[in-house]
């Protein structure tokens, strides 16, 4: 749970935006994580679209940090349509693999309510967790599609974003606010040049457990902030730097690099 936990936040991070006229567009990006300054993982995303079909790949090594994040692997996929103003999800998968145990999930959609979905091994129903009501498997997407966003500039509207995400483990929602712009100027990163700031609110609803420190941290927390930036000239935006704060120290992911 800690792994998917891990993959789940990561995936929070990765918020990417794109406009509508985008397509024939493949590019990728890496990341570099730390959690309280010390570097945890190292990621890499992929981004196929040709107009009608869309392609998302999310790939970590994770390092680890004591007992508070295992080491392992994580590996999230996404299809679905690119037709309409946002990235509509038809299939996502997740994969992760920690101190020898893996944990797997997949999920269909069909519109914007899920079709089926299955973890193995199964999360077990204790007192604490919040069931998975009927009425939360509608108006959402997963996690990969719903942050990768459709817009036309570098701007503030970038940000007026609210999404229903459903993991496969747990439903939740997102508000998205503009919170200024910035310059990115260091030279040991992927990007140099103007930003734009949107801040995140984490809502749980379902499948995440009351007793869930980080959970509970994130939900009150007014510091999951993340930094767009262009990704050259396609037209489409990727997060140059997010911000969460956690219980655990500040979870950071820094873009150093791009191809497309």
């Amino acid at each position: 749970m800690t792994q998917f936990r891990f993959a789940a936040l990561a995936a929070l991070a990765l918020s990417a935006s794109l406009p509508a006229q985008a397509a024939d567009v493949e590019a990728r990006a890496s990341y570099v994580m730390t959690l309280g300054g010390i570097n945890i993982a190292s990621m890499d995303v992929g981004l196929t679209d040709d107009g009608t079909r869309y392609d998302l790949d999310l790939s970590a090594n994770v390092a680890g940090l004591g007992a508070v994040v295992a080491s392992g692997t994580a590996k999230a996929t996404s299809t679905g349509s690119s037709t309409g103003n946002i990235l509509r999800s038809r299939a996502f998968a997740l994969h992760t693999r920690a101190n020898g145990d893996a944990f797997d999930v997949d999920v269909t959609f069909a519109g914007s309510d899920v079709g089926s979905f299955k973890v193995d091994p199964p999360i077990l129903d204790n007192y604490d967790r919040v069931p998975i009501e009927r009425r939360d498997l509608t108006g959402v997407n997963d996690f990969l599609a719903a942050f990768v966003l459709k817009g036309g500039a570098l701007d503030k509207s970038l940000c007026d974003r609210k999404a229903g995400i459903f993991t496969g483990v747990e439903r939740f929602n997102i508000a998205m606010r503009f919170a200024g712009t910035d310059q990115a100027t260091s030279a040991r990163t992927g990007y140099q040049g103007p930003v734009v700031l949107c801040s995140v609110d984490y809502n749980p609803v379902s499948g995440h457990f009351t007793t869930s420190d980080i959970t509970n941290y994130l939900a009150d927390s007014d510091r999951i902030v993340v930094w767009y930036a262009p990704l050259g000239t396609t037209g489409y935006f990727i997060p140059y730097r997010v911000l969460l704060g956690t219980n655990m120290g500040d979870l950071s992911m820094v873009l150093t690099g791009m191809r497309f």
